[in-house]
Formats: structure tokens, sequence, C-alpha cells
């Protein structure tokens, strides 16, 4: 047979800090027994019992404490109630639906431009940092490449991992010079976007981060491949048309002293983007771009997949009795239950 009520063993609270105010009832108590205890000392000294009557009336004692073991009640199981009891417990399949989001990120010295402040690198790694805050049960990778290309995080739903290999990642993250966008690209899809059910590269996003410029490593036709797939790429433009300089390489003292323009290619970018499925070209130029606005507008507003399927323990909440007894326990203090009789009227004594 079916009990009606849970099993105490199985209550628990969801907010149990608030429990701890139930410790200042007693000191409530306390407080209000030595103020009626005060008040009455001072109404001895004020007249005798008979005139205390008339003027203010017969005190019901016993209605008066029942009144203040009615308001204590009524805290406790308000305490009680903002306490969340809950009971209950039973098992339930969460499903986290999301996409998997990888970041194609250039290293190359070209990145060391401060035509925005403090360079184009830093500013980007800002950018990714405010957007993973955003991210909800979505995957993430992060793909530094120049010469070559390296993964630096697999795709992971731990942002804390993801955001101590940003923060580590710097120019020295690739051993070769240059700049080849379509090698990072096929790495990406061949060593990050792995798997063999098809479906899944219709909910990934590629989201590249460059200067655009590039050394000849048909990045346009990589970007078609990985549309093919059902990949998009969102491509944001960083650093000048006009073209900065780029800090000298000190490992490298023949060019020490040579002066290296790096100029944003936003020809080359728009043209990548186009080639994948709803791709967005975003040039940001020298200015800033909010990146957790673009993934609440295209990346969490996009189809969403199952990630992965877990069990967790849910809990029935049972707070609501409690404020219906705190409800009825504060009407009946405050209506029912009188503290006085009526005052007597007092005598008049008239001169004859």
């Amino acid at each position: 047979m079916e009990t009606l009520m849970p099993n105490p063993s199985d209550w628990i609270f969801g907010s149990s800090v608030w429990l701890y105010a139930l410790w200042g009832l007693p000191v409530l108590a306390l407080i209000w027994c030595l103020g009626a205890r005060l008040a009455r000392i001072q109404l001895n000294r004020f007249a005798d019992s008979n005139l205390q009557h008339s003027l203010v009336g017969r005190r019901i004692h016993w209605y008066s404490w029942s009144r203040s073991v009615l308001l204590l009640i009524t805290l406790a199981t308000i305490i009680i109630g903002i306490a969340r009891p809950q009971s209950d417990p039973h098992d339930v399949e969460v499903e986290l639906k999301g996409r998997d989001v990888v970041f194609l990120l250039d290293v190359s010295r070209s990145m060391l431009a401060n035509d925005v402040a403090p360079n184009r690198l830093e500013r980007a790694k800002l950018w990714i940092n405010d957007l993973v805050d955003e991210l909800q049960s979505d995957r993430v990778g992060l793909v530094a490449f120049a010469g070559s290309s390296t993964v630096v995080s697999p795709l992971t739903t731990d942002k804390l991992f993801f955001k101590l290999a940003l923060d580590e990642l710097d120019t020295t993250a690739v051993p070769v010079g240059g700049t080849n966008i379509g090698d990072a690209i096929r790495r990406t899809m061949s060593m990050v976007f792995t798997g063999t059910d098809e479906s899944e590269f219709a909910h990934r996003d590629i989201v590249l981060i460059t200067d655009g410029e590039d050394q000849e490593s048909l990045p346009v036709r990589a970007a078609q491949a990985a549309g093919e797939k059902g990949v998009r790429i969102i491509a944001i433009g960083i650093g000048s048309k006009e073209g900065s300089n780029v800090p000298a390489d000190p490992k490298n003292p023949d060019r020490r002293n040579a002066q290296v323009q790096s100029r944003l290619q936003s020809a080359s970018l728009t043209q990548i983007a186009a080639a994948t499925p709803n791709g967005v070209y975003l040039e940001v130029g020298t200015g800033t771009i909010d990146l957790a606005k673009v993934y609440r507008d295209l990346i969490a507003a996009a189809d969403q997949r199952t990630i992965e399927t877990s069990h967790t323990v849910q809990y029935t909440e049972r707070f609501q009795f409690l404020l219906w007894i705190a409800f009825g326990a504060f009407m009946l203090e405050a209506i029912v239950l009188p503290t006085r009789q009526r005052r007597k009227p007092c005598t008049t004594i008239s001169a004859s």
C-alpha cells in the first residue's frame, strides 16, 4: 500500500542556510518576555491593580500567551518554507542540447599589431572569453594557427579548462611562422570535428578570428569542403585596412629593423564565410564587437543537437503547506484572539 506521507529520511532543504534564522526565535521570545515584564513593572508603579483594569482593561493572560506562540509559529513556518523543504526523490533523464563551436584563432606575428589595444591577439582573446561566459551546454574547442596549426583544446564542456588554455595562448603556440588559414580549417575538420555521423556537422560552427592574410593555403576551397558537410564559418576580421606595423621578431636578427605592415583582408574573409551554409563575415576592423551577443543571435538561436544524456535526482517542493500554516496562524493571531477585555468605564464622582 502506498504511503501518503513521504519518508522523513527523504526530506532535504533546497536553501538550508535559512534554517539558521530559527535560532533567532528563542531570542525573540526572550525579548518579548522581558518587554512584557518591564511593561508590567512600569504599570504597577503607575497605578494599583483595580485602577489598571479601569484604565486599560483586564488582561487575558492565556490569550496573550497564545498570540505570542502563534506569532512564533508564523515566523518559524515562513523561515522553514523559505528554506525550501523537498521530498519524494525521483530519477529524471536530462538531455543537454547545444552546438559544437571551435574557435580558430590566428596567432601569427601580424596579430601583435597594436592598431587595437593592447594588440589584435589579446583583444581577440578577450572577445572569446566573454563569449564562453554565455555558453549554455555547447561544447567548445580551440585551434591556434599561423604557418601551421595546433589543437589547443579539443571539444569540451569544461569552461575552466578552456579558459586556462585560452589564457596561455600566445604567438609561440605554433612554431612555424606565416598564416595558413586553409590548412587550419582542414585540420579542424580532421582533428576536432571527428565522428562518423554526418548529421552532426550541421550543428557545428567555426569562429575564425584573423586579419585575413594568407600564404596561398587555398582557404576558400577548404571552407567549401567544410560547408559541403554542413559546417558553418563565422569569420571575424580584425585589424586596420590601412595597415599597422608588426613588432619585429627578436629571434630573427636579420629582420629586426625591418618595418612589416599587416592589413585587414576583408575580401578573402568574406569569400571564406560565404562558402559555408549561412556563413557570416563580421568586419570589426579597429573597433570592437560583442561576441557574446553574436553567440546569442547566431549560435544559441540555431538548431541544437543532443550533446549528452544524463540522469539526475529531482525532488518535489513541499513549501506550500508551510505557507498555508503560516497564513492560518497569522490570521488567528491578528483577528480571532483578543488580549484584553474591554476596560470598565471610569466612575465619575460628583460633588454634592
